[in-house]
Protein backbone atom coordinates (compact mmCIF):
# COMPACT_ATOMS: atom_id res chain seq x y z
CA UNK A 1 0.00 0.00 0.00
CA UNK A 2 1.21 3.18 -0.91
CA UNK A 3 0.47 6.86 0.95
CA UNK A 4 -1.42 8.38 -1.68
CA UNK A 5 -4.04 5.73 -0.81
CA UNK A 6 -6.14 3.30 -3.44
CA UNK A 7 -8.37 3.50 -6.09
CA UNK A 8 -11.64 1.52 -7.34
CA UNK A 9 -13.79 1.34 -9.90
CA UNK A 10 -17.49 0.77 -9.95
CA UNK A 11 -19.36 0.26 -12.59
CA UNK A 12 -22.99 2.28 -13.17
CA UNK A 13 -26.41 0.48 -12.49
CA UNK A 14 -29.54 0.98 -14.54
CA UNK A 15 -32.88 -0.35 -12.88
CA UNK A 16 -35.20 -1.46 -15.03
CA UNK A 17 -37.84 -1.81 -12.67
CA UNK A 18 -37.61 -2.62 -8.61
CA UNK A 19 -39.83 -2.51 -5.53
CA UNK A 20 -39.43 -1.03 -2.33
CA UNK A 21 -39.10 -2.54 1.05
CA UNK A 22 -38.24 -0.32 4.19
CA UNK A 23 -36.98 -1.49 7.56
CA UNK A 24 -36.03 -0.02 10.68
CA UNK A 25 -32.92 -2.36 9.99
CA UNK A 26 -30.73 -0.91 7.02
CA UNK A 27 -29.44 -3.73 6.32
CA UNK A 28 -32.52 -5.58 5.61
CA UNK A 29 -34.50 -2.47 4.31
CA UNK A 30 -33.30 -2.43 0.25
CA UNK A 31 -35.37 -3.36 -3.03
CA UNK A 32 -36.23 -5.81 -5.45
CA UNK A 33 -35.83 -5.93 -9.22
CA UNK A 34 -33.24 -5.84 -12.00
CA UNK A 35 -31.35 -4.47 -14.37
CA UNK A 36 -27.86 -3.93 -15.96
CA UNK A 37 -24.15 -2.77 -14.51
CA UNK A 38 -22.41 -0.53 -17.05
CA UNK A 39 -18.77 -0.21 -18.56
CA UNK A 40 -19.46 3.38 -17.87
CA UNK A 41 -19.03 3.74 -13.81
CA UNK A 42 -17.02 5.59 -11.33
CA UNK A 43 -13.23 5.71 -10.23
CA UNK A 44 -13.06 6.67 -6.54
CA UNK A 45 -9.52 7.30 -5.20
CA UNK A 46 -9.48 7.45 -1.39
CA UNK A 47 -6.35 8.39 0.64
CA UNK A 48 -5.92 9.39 4.30
CA UNK A 49 -6.40 12.98 5.26
CA UNK A 50 -6.57 14.93 8.60
CA UNK A 51 -10.60 16.24 7.05
CA UNK A 52 -12.44 14.31 5.15
CA UNK A 53 -13.17 15.86 1.83
CA UNK A 54 -15.09 14.58 -1.35
CA UNK A 55 -15.06 15.92 -4.84
CA UNK A 56 -16.48 14.18 -8.00
CA UNK A 57 -15.23 15.52 -11.41
CA UNK A 58 -12.81 18.10 -9.40
CA UNK A 59 -15.76 19.73 -7.53
CA UNK A 60 -16.26 19.53 -4.31
CA UNK A 61 -19.29 18.30 -2.97
CA UNK A 62 -21.34 16.61 0.75
CA UNK A 63 -22.09 13.32 -0.67
CA UNK A 64 -23.67 11.85 2.54
CA UNK A 65 -23.52 8.10 1.64
CA UNK A 66 -19.54 8.43 1.38
CA UNK A 67 -19.61 10.19 4.82
CA UNK A 68 -21.41 7.69 6.64
CA UNK A 69 -18.70 5.13 4.71
CA UNK A 70 -15.85 6.91 6.04
CA UNK A 71 -17.87 7.56 9.91
CA UNK A 72 -18.63 3.54 9.71
CA UNK A 73 -14.57 2.77 9.01
CA UNK A 74 -13.32 5.20 11.58
CA UNK A 75 -11.19 7.34 8.88
CA UNK A 76 -10.97 10.66 7.53
CA UNK A 77 -10.29 10.79 4.30
CA UNK A 78 -9.47 12.66 0.65
CA UNK A 79 -11.89 11.50 -1.58
CA UNK A 80 -11.47 11.97 -5.58
CA UNK A 81 -13.58 10.67 -8.15
CA UNK A 82 -14.44 10.92 -11.81
CA UNK A 83 -17.75 9.74 -14.01
CA UNK A 84 -18.54 10.09 -17.29
CA UNK A 85 -22.23 8.93 -16.07
CA UNK A 86 -24.47 12.44 -15.39
CA UNK A 87 -25.98 12.33 -12.06
CA UNK A 88 -30.00 12.22 -10.62
CA UNK A 89 -30.25 10.62 -13.73
CA UNK A 90 -30.71 6.68 -12.56
CA UNK A 91 -27.12 5.29 -12.93
CA UNK A 92 -26.17 4.74 -9.54
CA UNK A 93 -23.84 6.96 -8.84
CA UNK A 94 -24.36 7.75 -5.48
CA UNK A 95 -24.22 3.87 -5.30
CA UNK A 96 -20.87 3.84 -6.74
CA UNK A 97 -19.53 6.75 -4.57
CA UNK A 98 -20.51 4.57 -1.83
CA UNK A 99 -18.85 1.29 -2.44
CA UNK A 100 -16.22 2.57 -3.99
CA UNK A 101 -15.29 4.55 -0.67
CA UNK A 102 -15.93 1.40 1.06
CA UNK A 103 -13.89 -0.64 -0.93
CA UNK A 104 -10.48 2.03 -1.46
CA UNK A 105 -11.02 2.87 2.12
CA UNK A 106 -10.52 -0.49 3.44
CA UNK A 107 -7.58 -0.90 1.79
CA UNK A 108 -5.90 2.45 2.31
CA UNK A 109 -6.82 1.93 6.09
CA UNK A 110 -5.98 -1.88 6.43
CA UNK A 111 -9.27 -2.56 7.74
CA UNK A 112 -9.20 -6.10 6.77
CA UNK A 113 -13.26 -6.49 6.23
CA UNK A 114 -14.48 -8.96 3.96
CA UNK A 115 -16.36 -8.55 0.46
CA UNK A 116 -19.50 -8.86 2.00
CA UNK A 117 -18.91 -6.75 5.02
CA UNK A 118 -17.88 -3.72 2.50
CA UNK A 119 -21.03 -4.66 0.45
CA UNK A 120 -23.27 -4.07 3.72
CA UNK A 121 -21.42 -0.73 4.88
CA UNK A 122 -21.77 0.69 1.59
CA UNK A 123 -25.60 -0.27 1.26
CA UNK A 124 -26.52 0.92 4.85
CA UNK A 125 -25.04 4.04 3.88
CA UNK A 126 -27.06 4.60 1.19
CA UNK A 127 -30.51 3.62 2.86
CA UNK A 128 -30.02 5.67 5.88
CA UNK A 129 -28.83 8.49 3.37
CA UNK A 130 -32.43 7.94 0.98
CA UNK A 131 -30.56 8.03 -1.56
CA UNK A 132 -30.76 4.43 -3.20
CA UNK A 133 -32.36 0.85 -2.26
CA UNK A 134 -30.16 -1.59 -4.66
CA UNK A 135 -27.74 0.10 -6.45
CA UNK A 136 -24.99 -0.95 -4.48
CA UNK A 137 -25.66 -5.00 -3.97
CA UNK A 138 -25.42 -4.68 -8.15
CA UNK A 139 -23.05 -3.08 -8.63
CA UNK A 140 -20.90 -5.14 -6.37
CA UNK A 141 -22.40 -8.30 -8.42
CA UNK A 142 -21.75 -7.16 -11.82
CA UNK A 143 -23.75 -8.17 -15.21
CA UNK A 144 -27.19 -8.40 -15.38
CA UNK A 145 -27.86 -8.45 -11.63
CA UNK A 146 -31.61 -9.65 -10.48
CA UNK A 147 -32.09 -8.76 -6.77
CA UNK A 148 -34.37 -11.52 -5.76
CA UNK A 149 -35.06 -10.01 -1.74
CA UNK A 150 -33.81 -6.94 -0.28
CA UNK A 151 -31.46 -5.88 1.77
CA UNK A 152 -27.63 -6.52 2.44
CA UNK A 153 -25.32 -10.03 1.22
CA UNK A 154 -26.74 -11.34 4.19
CA UNK A 155 -30.31 -10.89 3.78
CA UNK A 156 -30.96 -11.02 0.07
CA UNK A 157 -30.47 -13.55 -2.82
CA UNK A 158 -29.11 -12.44 -6.01
CA UNK A 159 -29.58 -14.44 -9.64
CA UNK A 160 -28.86 -12.66 -13.15
CA UNK A 161 -29.33 -12.79 -17.05
CA UNK A 162 -26.63 -14.91 -18.58
CA UNK A 163 -26.08 -12.28 -21.25
CA UNK A 164 -24.00 -9.53 -22.36
CA UNK A 165 -24.77 -6.39 -24.70
CA UNK A 166 -23.79 -2.90 -25.91
CA UNK A 167 -26.15 -0.08 -24.16
CA UNK A 168 -27.17 3.49 -25.67
CA UNK A 169 -28.61 5.78 -23.22
CA UNK A 170 -29.75 9.13 -23.59
CA UNK A 171 -30.00 11.45 -20.22
CA UNK A 172 -33.26 14.51 -20.94
CA UNK A 173 -33.06 15.59 -17.01
CA UNK A 174 -32.93 14.90 -13.32
CA UNK A 175 -35.33 12.82 -11.26
CA UNK A 176 -35.30 12.82 -7.15
CA UNK A 177 -34.92 9.88 -6.08
CA UNK A 178 -35.07 10.63 -2.58
CA UNK A 179 -38.72 12.11 -3.23
CA UNK A 180 -39.96 9.26 -5.13
CA UNK A 181 -38.79 6.71 -2.22
CA UNK A 182 -39.91 8.93 0.48
CA UNK A 183 -43.77 9.13 -0.97
CA UNK A 184 -46.26 7.00 -1.33
CA UNK A 185 -44.60 3.72 -3.03
CA UNK A 186 -47.37 1.61 -2.76
CA UNK A 187 -48.43 1.59 -6.20
CA UNK A 188 -44.63 1.64 -7.28
CA UNK A 189 -44.00 -1.64 -5.47
CA UNK A 190 -47.32 -3.84 -6.63
CA UNK A 191 -46.07 -2.61 -10.30
CA UNK A 192 -42.59 -3.60 -9.63
CA UNK A 193 -43.40 -7.25 -7.71
CA UNK A 194 -45.37 -8.06 -10.90
CA UNK A 195 -43.01 -7.22 -13.28
CA UNK A 196 -40.15 -9.40 -10.96
CA UNK A 197 -42.06 -12.37 -11.34
CA UNK A 198 -43.08 -11.81 -15.43
CA UNK A 199 -39.25 -11.49 -15.27
CA UNK A 200 -38.60 -14.72 -13.69
CA UNK A 201 -40.80 -16.79 -16.44
CA UNK A 202 -38.69 -16.20 -18.90
CA UNK A 203 -35.25 -14.71 -17.90
CA UNK A 204 -33.69 -12.87 -21.09
CA UNK A 205 -32.99 -9.41 -22.02
CA UNK A 206 -35.69 -8.88 -24.02
CA UNK A 207 -37.98 -9.63 -21.40
CA UNK A 208 -36.53 -7.78 -18.92
CA UNK A 209 -36.68 -4.43 -21.18
CA UNK A 210 -40.67 -5.42 -21.49
CA UNK A 211 -40.57 -5.84 -17.91
CA UNK A 212 -39.37 -2.33 -17.23
CA UNK A 213 -41.34 -0.65 -19.75
CA UNK A 214 -44.39 -2.05 -17.52
CA UNK A 215 -43.21 -0.78 -14.51
CA UNK A 216 -43.05 2.45 -15.74
CA UNK A 217 -46.04 2.41 -17.01
CA UNK A 218 -47.93 0.95 -13.93
CA UNK A 219 -46.16 3.15 -11.31
CA UNK A 220 -46.45 6.45 -13.03
CA UNK A 221 -42.97 7.50 -13.57
CA UNK A 222 -42.75 8.27 -17.45
CA UNK A 223 -42.18 11.81 -18.19
CA UNK A 224 -43.30 13.03 -21.96
CA UNK A 225 -39.92 13.00 -23.62
CA UNK A 226 -38.84 9.42 -22.16
CA UNK A 227 -42.29 8.04 -23.49
CA UNK A 228 -41.81 9.50 -26.91
CA UNK A 229 -37.71 8.12 -27.28
CA UNK A 230 -39.00 4.64 -26.05
CA UNK A 231 -41.70 4.88 -28.72
CA UNK A 232 -39.02 5.88 -31.38
CA UNK A 233 -37.56 3.34 -30.79
CA UNK A 234 -39.76 0.76 -30.58
CA UNK A 235 -40.54 2.03 -34.05
CA UNK A 236 -36.97 1.59 -35.30
CA UNK A 237 -37.54 -2.30 -34.26
CA UNK A 238 -35.32 -1.73 -30.68
CA UNK A 239 -35.70 -2.22 -27.30
CA UNK A 240 -35.47 0.66 -25.14
CA UNK A 241 -37.46 1.61 -21.82
CA UNK A 242 -36.91 4.15 -18.62
CA UNK A 243 -33.68 4.12 -16.21
CA UNK A 244 -34.77 4.33 -12.62
CA UNK A 245 -34.98 6.85 -11.00
CA UNK A 246 -34.33 9.42 -13.63
CA UNK A 247 -35.26 11.15 -17.07
CA UNK A 248 -33.09 8.88 -18.74
CA UNK A 249 -33.64 6.24 -21.68
CA UNK A 250 -31.22 3.44 -22.42
CA UNK A 251 -31.70 1.05 -25.00
CA UNK A 252 -30.19 -2.33 -26.11
CA UNK A 253 -27.44 -2.50 -28.69
CA UNK A 254 -27.99 0.18 -31.26
CA UNK A 255 -31.52 0.99 -30.62
CA UNK A 256 -30.85 4.53 -29.92
CA UNK A 257 -28.72 5.38 -32.77
CA UNK A 258 -31.05 3.24 -35.11
CA UNK A 259 -34.00 6.01 -33.77
CA UNK A 260 -32.10 8.73 -34.67
CA UNK A 261 -30.72 9.88 -31.69
CA UNK A 262 -27.43 10.56 -30.38
CA UNK A 263 -26.81 8.17 -27.21
CA UNK A 264 -23.89 7.92 -24.91
CA UNK A 265 -22.74 4.22 -25.89
CA UNK A 266 -21.04 1.01 -23.47
CA UNK A 267 -21.71 -2.24 -22.54
CA UNK A 268 -22.98 -4.15 -19.68
CA UNK A 269 -20.12 -5.27 -17.19
CA UNK A 270 -19.14 -8.55 -16.55
CA UNK A 271 -17.88 -8.09 -13.20
CA UNK A 272 -18.67 -6.10 -10.10
CA UNK A 273 -16.59 -3.11 -8.29
CA UNK A 274 -12.64 -4.10 -8.28
CA UNK A 275 -9.54 -2.37 -6.49
CA UNK A 276 -7.06 -1.38 -9.07
CA UNK A 277 -3.57 -1.18 -9.17
CA UNK A 278 -2.27 1.74 -11.02
CA UNK A 279 -1.28 3.69 -8.30
CA UNK A 280 -2.30 7.36 -10.37
CA UNK A 281 -5.09 9.36 -9.52
CA UNK A 282 -8.12 9.16 -11.72
CA UNK A 283 -8.53 10.58 -14.79
CA UNK A 284 -11.95 11.19 -16.59
CA UNK A 285 -10.47 9.30 -19.54
CA UNK A 286 -11.14 5.64 -17.70
CA UNK A 287 -10.09 3.79 -15.20
CA UNK A 288 -6.35 2.37 -14.36
CA UNK A 289 -6.16 -1.16 -14.97
CA UNK A 290 -8.02 -3.68 -13.30
CA UNK A 291 -6.27 -5.83 -10.99
CA UNK A 292 -8.56 -8.82 -11.25
CA UNK A 293 -11.89 -8.35 -12.57
CA UNK A 294 -13.62 -10.38 -9.99
CA UNK A 295 -12.32 -9.17 -6.42
CA UNK A 296 -15.97 -8.12 -5.57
Amino acid sequence: MDDDGMTAFVPGHVTGFFSSHPDDDPAKAGSRGAGLTLTDGVTVRVAPATHTRTTLDGTELTVEPVDRVLDSLSASARVEATTELPLGAGFGVSGALALGTAIAANQAFDRRLSENELVTVAHAAEVRSGTGLGDVVAQARGGVPVRLDPGDPEHNRLDGIPASTRIEYCTFGELSTESVLSGDTERLTDAGLESLSILGEEPTLSTLMYASRRFAREAGLLTDRVREAVEDVSAAGGEASMAMLGETVFALDTGLSDAGYDPSVCHTHAAGATILDDPAPPTASGPPRANNAGDL
